[in-house]
C-alpha cells in the first residue's frame, strides 16, 4: 500500500509540473496582452493595473483579424474535411490488398514521404504551384491534403488491419458492394481514428506558416499565422498588440478541443470496446 501511494503521489506531482508548464506561458500572454505598454515596464508577473481589452480590438482592426481568420477556417474545414474522406479510402484500399506487390509498393511509397523534409521540396513546390495557378487558397487545401497522406496512411492502414474481415465477407454475401461496405460498416468503425486525424490535421492547417508563406501570392489570402508574421515584422515593438493577437488566433482551436474532446474520448471507447 506505501508503494503505490508513493507511485501515486509522484505521478501526482508530474502532472501538476506539467500542467503549470502548459499554464505559465499561458498566463504570460493573456497578461502581456492585457496591459498597457507603459506597464510593461513593471514585474514581468504581475497582474495589469488596468485590464486594457482595447488591445484585442486594436489587434483585430491592425491585422484584418477577420479576413484572415475567414481564411483559415475554410482551409481548415475543407482540409479536414476531405483528408478524412479521402485519406481513410485510400487507406482501406491498401489494407484489404496488402498482398498484392503493387499495393504494397504504394504502402511503403506514401510511408517513405514522411521522410523528405520540406525544405529539399520547398522551391519546386513554389515554382510548379506559380505554373498551375495553385498559389492561392485552393492550392493550399490540395497541397495540405496530399502532405497529410504519408501518415495518415501509415497509421490507417494499421487501423484497419484490426478490423475482422469477416464483417466485409457477410455484408458483401449480403449483396452489398465494395463501395457500400466501406461507407455502411468499415467508416463508422474507423470513428476514433477518424477523430484523431481530424483533430491533428486541424492543428496542422490551422497553425502552419511555412506553406503559406511561401504559397500565397495574394495579400487577401493570407492566414492567421501569415499575418501574425507580418504584424510582428512591422510592428516588433508593441508586445501588447502583439500577444493579444496571438490570443485571438489560439482561441478558435481551444474552443474546438473543448467542445470535441467528449466525442474524441467516447470514439476511443466504442473503439476499444469493439
Amino acid at each position: 500500500m506505501k508503494n503505490s501511494k508513493k507511485k501515486n503521489w509522484l505521478v501526482t506531482g508530474l502532472l501538476m509540473l506539467g500542467t503549470l508548464l502548459v499554464l505559465f506561458p499561458l498566463y504570460l500572454t493573456i497578461n502581456i496582452a492585457l496591459k498597457t505598454p507603459e506597464e510593461m515596464g513593471e514585474p514581468l508577473l504581475s497582474l495589469p493595473n488596468e485590464w486594457r481589452f482595447q488591445n484585442f480590438a486594436d489587434a483585430i482592426e491592425v491585422t484584418n483579424f477577420f479576413n484572415a481568420f475567414s481564411n483559415s477556417f475554410l482551409v481548415t474545414f475543407f482540409v479536414v474535411i476531405f483528408t478524412v474522406l479521402t485519406n481513410s479510402l485510400v487507406s482501406y484500399a491498401i489494407a484489404r490488398n496488402m498482398h498484392r506487390r503493387l499495393y504494397k509498393v504504394m504502402f511503403y511509397y506514401f510511408v517513405s514521404a514522411m521522410f523528405v523534409p520540406f525544405p529539399i521540396i520547398m522551391l519546386p513546390l513554389v515554382r510548379q504551384t506559380a505554373v498551375w495557378n495553385m498559389d492561392n487558397l485552393v492550392g493550399l487545401v490540395f497541397l495540405y491534403i496530399v502532405f497529410q497522406l504519408s501518415f495518415n496512411v501509415f497509421i490507417y492502414v494499421g487501423y484497419i488491419k484490426s478490423i475482422p474481415v469477416e464483417l466485409e465477407e457477410a455484408a458483401i454475401m449480403d449483396g452489398a458492394s465494395t463501395w457500400k461496405v466501406f461507407w455502411k460498416i468499415i467508416f463508422p468503425l474507423l470513428a476514433p481514428m477518424n477523430a484523431t486525424v481530424a483533430i491533428l490535421t486541424a492543428l496542422y492547417a490551422w497553425n502552419d506558416f511555412m506553406l503559406p508563406l511561401v504559397i500565397l501570392t495574394d495579400p487577401a489570402d493570407a492566414t492567421l499565422p501569415l499575418v501574425q508574421y507580418i504584424f510582428q515584422s512591422e510592428f516588433s515593438t508593441n508586445y501588447n498588440l502583439a500577444f493579444a493577437s496571438y490570443l485571438l488566433a489560439l482561441l478558435p482551436m481551444v474552443l474546438v478541443y473543448i467542445i470535441a474532446q467528449k466525442w474524441i474520448i467516447s470514439g476511443v471507447t466504442r473503439g476499444a470496446v469493439k
